[in-house]
């Protein structure tokens, strides 16, 4: 599937400004952001609910919109499957004619809809369930009609909107596994819209980050994580520390940074700001896990050593949340073993440069 330069207002909002994007056979892409950020628009002009004021989006080469062209295929022309947060399971009808209802409105033969009914059925985990009304389903069970109903006829893609969002924090976690594995065996093309960062990194081959109708970074998971684009994405996927500085200069791959930090400026290193000039604004990212605390000042620091003061700690079970001031700032740093730390102890901080990074603000 390809979009090119697609563009939705509604009166004086512009909900998606411009966007490309390309999705391969049998990739799962997700959009991820904020709400109000143009992922659902942009899904919904997919689907056909929503007209574009430009651009033009194709599947397999054959365009389904564009305005320019004079063409917009109904939602039932595009021969895509959609699994919508609501789930849209009919209460009076059985699981088995719900998930077989696509089939019978193409006026698919009775056995092959029988036979493929069964087998999307049996491959969301519902097999023996084809006779029991949607009113006797739990909210999983619910969610994987829907998935079925949404795969049976072999759409070109699938689009999934926030389908996780009404689970309980359990099962939502267990359907993510579940979704990811039927993707994979089935091989469907998925476009998948969520405000949540953790389904994004754990089921994406590839994230599209977007604010405000805008992309702001594509990428694998990793990457995006690691080396998101700018600050912005940085503090919307996980938790990142953002402290702000002036750019000093680089050594190869390493940068130099001045950070303000209560006393005299700090020389911090890490990798990023690549085309930054001496002077310019950036911000160092540091990830809570890639900081490193100290109860003593280190013999052998490294580059980058910050002294600060405990605030708080909260236990988290498999690690400890410690909140360090320092200077003017906050500092996040996640331990994996437990330590007795008091609120205005004295502690030390260091990291390695390739654990930081500089984005542009």
């Amino acid at each position: 599937m390809e979009i090119d330069q697609l563009v939705k207002s509604f009166g004086a909002e512009v909900a998606v400004a411009g966007i490309d994007l390309n999705v391969d056979k049998g990739e799962f892409v997700t959009l991820l952001g904020p709400s109000g950020c143009g992922k659902t628009t942009t899904l919904r002009c997919i689907a056909g609910l929503e007209r574009p004021d430009s651009g033009e989006i194709r599947i397999s080469g054959e365009p389904i919109t564009s305005p320019e062209k004079g063409i917009h295929l109904t939602p039932e022309d595009r021969n895509l499957g959609m699994v919508f947060q609501s789930y849209a399971v009919w209460p009076h009808m059985t699981v088995f004619d719900n998930v077989a209802f696509g089939l019978k409105i193409r006026r698919t033969s009775r056995s092959e809809t029988r036979e493929k009914t069964n087998k999307a059925l049996e491959l969301v985990g519902l097999g023996q369930l084809g006779d029991r009304y949607a009113t006797k389903l739990s909210g999983g069970q619910r969610q994987r009609v829907a998935l079925a109903r949404a795969i049976v006829y072999n759409p070109r893609v699938v689009l999934f909107d926030e389908p996780l969002s009404n689970l309980d924090a359990k099962l939502r976690e267990q359907m993510r596994i579940e979704l990811v594995r039927l993707q994979r065996e089935v091989g469907i093309t998925s476009v998948y819209v969520t405000h949540d960062q953790a389904e994004a990194l754990v089921m994406s081959d590839r994230i599209v980050f977007m604010t405000k109708g805008v992309i702001q970074q594509i990428g694998d998971p990793e990457t995006i994580y690691a080396r998101p684009a700018n600050a912005f994405v940085a503090n919307f996927i996980g938790v990142a520390n953002l402290l702000e500085g002036k750019f000093l200069g680089r050594s190869g791959t390493i940068a130099e940074a001045e950070i303000s930090c209560g006393g005299p400026p700090l020389r911090l290193k890490a990798i990023g700001a690549e085309g930054a000039q001496a002077g310019q604004s950036v911000i160092l990212s540091l990830r809570p896990e890639d900081v490193a605390l100290h109860l003593e000042a280190p013999a052998s620091p490294g580059p980058n050593l910050l002294e600060g003061e405990i605030i708080d700690t909260i236990y988290q079970g498999n690690f400890l949340d410690c909140q360090v001031r320092v200077g003017p700032h906050e500092i996040g740093v996640q331990m994996d073993h437990f330590e007795l730390l008091d609120p205005g102890q004295k502690v030390f901080l260091t990291f390695e440069p390739d654990h930081g990074l500089f984005l542009s603000e």
